[in-house]
């Protein structure tokens, strides 16, 4: 009772519950062959759901990183302090694997295992998990430079994590980050014009800056800098042996829109110490491998806002009442509901698929091709339906949805992030075409992948065929470069859809994203659908 009068067809709240019942995520892990994984996906979402979890993400989100830059007497700190439950998330993050923990773990299906816990913990919190993602994917990189990778790559897998800044030889476990934008060029990195120069001791010593460094108490940070030959790749330690500091000054943090648990930050080079990775002058192509899978870690987050998002429409509309009805027994609403359900269910198909191809990269070039391409399409199409995906299932809870206390305002500040991250649309639809035109077989290989559902559905096929005519246009190729990496996305997506999905969400999906018979916003599927069948993808015990 308040004030005398019973408050009533109010939501409860969305707390304790599984965050892993989710069907296409529990069969794409069975079928990328990672079905032994359940039981650990099933711990990890619950607590991903509980009350606790969610309450970490909260708090780890009001109360921003604070930078120290200078200790009581004046002397340079540089130290960026976190709320307590970032931490814990960070140490659950680690201590589930999901750092660098599959690239020292032999049984089959490891990557796709770690895709899938990442998209239930994601749902947790997702600011902590950039530097979990960075490190995740430092360690291709990382052995270009074999001493350092005998040293320090097993530490990048460590169960354990350790928020104080120490020697790296000091410390069980590491995170490591990526520091490559400045602010002449941002994505174009070969505007970069902070320098190196070799020391006596086979170190390098490193003057510049950079525009945007995450997670700044990183224990090392692979870093983009000009050499004699050009572009080149080093390690930079935050903590040098001896136990002094290296000379990277924190000079600012960003004021984000949203992912305000993580510090993002300005940072500069006085004369700090760097290990060379790979060779001089090869830089970018030496951290590109990491960049390609921090861009599955994009995909997973993306991927993670929409299901988020998504599940939380549904529990509004299955609880509140409107005209009589139950929300979710109103057919527009059901519309809506079923629309945004085909986006989740098609993302989570693409982003499990590349987690198998993850795995499989290594011992088949086809799975090579489709990795590299697969990841730059979908990175670009994934990251861009989290915001209009998360901003229609705000709107699914009306006015409460614009209030902060249901999560879905910090939920939609956080959606456009990944699309940004790692280079925007353009640059991502340009390192599709980018990709092609330096390995045509990706192209071979990626036909291939979407030709596997030949002739089972009329709409696909015509996509495809669609898709080919604008790839042989060679004088308009950049300027729809956007238009032609969103239909070899959707295409990538329908052949999964039909090839593994139900018939009603495939048959749904092709008809709306390829048939011609959606509108422009989500609740325009055509009266065939069966939103009924749609809608149980999206389990109903959401709360117990």
């Amino acid at each position: 009772m308040r004030n005398g009068y019973e408050v009533i067809n109010q939501v409860p709240e969305l707390v304790d519950y599984d965050v892993s019942a989710d069907p296409a995520l529990r069969e794409g892990l069975i079928r990328e062959g990672a079905g032994w994984a359940l039981d650990d996906l099933t711990e990890v979402g619950r607590h991903a759901g509980s009350r606790e979890t969610q309450e970490w993400g909260r708090l780890a989100n009001e109360h921003e990183p604070v930078l120290h830059r200078y200790d009581a007497v004046g002397n340079r700190r540089d130290e960026v302090e976190y709320h307590p439950h970032y931490h814990a998330l960070m140490r659950k993050a680690c201590a589930y694997g999901l750092n660098a923990a599959p690239w020292f773990d032999d049984r089959p299906g490891v990557h796709a295992a770690r895709t899938a816990k990442a998209f239930a913990w994601g749902q947790a919190e997702s600011g902590h998990m950039c530097p979990v993602g960075m490190t995740y994917g430092a360690v291709p990189t990382l052995r270009h430079a074999p001493e350092l990778a005998a040293a320090y790559e097993q530490r990048l897998a460590a169960p354990d994590y350790d928020p104080v800044l120490r020697p790296l030889d000091a410390k069980p476990g590491l995170v490591l980050g990526m520091s490559m934008t400045e602010r002449q060029g941002g994505s174009d990195v070969r505007a970069n014009i902070s320098n190196a120069r070799p020391r006596p001791d086979g170190t390098y010593e490193v003057f510049g800056h950079k525009w945007f460094t995450s997670a700044p108490m990183s224990d090392a940070f692979l870093t983009l800098v000009q050499t004699e030959s050009g572009l080149t790749c080093l390690l930079l330690p935050r903590v040098l042996r001896d136990g002094t500091r290296n000379a990277i000054r924190v000079e600012q943090l960003k004021e984000k829109l949203g992912n305000r648990s993580n510090a993002s930050s300005e940072i500069e080079y006085h004369g700090a110490v760097g290990h060379l990775v790979g060779e001089e002058g090869r830089g970018v192509r030496t951290i590109m491998e990491m960049v390609n899978f921090t861009r599955l870690n994009c995909i997973v987050l993306s991927s993670a806002f929409m299901r988020k998002a998504l599940v939380r429409a549904v529990h509004h509309a299955r609880h509140r009442q409107a005209f009589g009805k139950n929300l979710v027994d109103q057919p527009l609403m059901r519309n809506v509901l079923a629309d945004l359900t085909l986006e989740s269910e098609a993302a989570v198909f693409a982003l499990m698929r590349l987690g198998g191809a993850t795995d499989r990269a290594a011992a088949s070039e086809s799975e090579s091709h489709v990795r590299r391409l697969g990841l730059a399409v979908t990175k670009y199409w994934v990251c861009k339906r989290a915001a209009p995906v998360v901003g229609e299932a705000l709107e699914c809870l009306g006015g409460n949805g614009y209030i902060e206390t249901s999560g879905m305002p910090r939920l939609y500040r956080e959606a456009p992030l990944q699309s940004i991250w790692e280079g925007a649309g353009n640059v991502a639809a340009l390192d599709v075409l980018r990709a092609m035109r330096k390995q045509p077989e990706a192209l071979d290989s990626f036909l291939s992948e979407v030709r596997l559902a030949e002739g089972a559905d009329r709409r696909l096929d015509t996509a495809v065929t669609e898709l080919r005519k604008d790839l042989s246009d060679a004088d308009h190729l950049e300027f729809q470069a956007r238009r032609i990496v969103e239909r070899m996305a959707l295409v990538f997506q329908a052949s999964l859809l039909v090839r593994h999905g139900t018939p009603e969400v495939a048959d749904a999906f092709t008809a709306s994203r390829l048939g011609g018979a959606w509108g422009i916003a989500f609740g325009t599927l055509p009266p065939q659908v069966d939103t009924a069948a749609i809608l149980t993808r999206v389990p109903a015990g959401l709360e117990g």
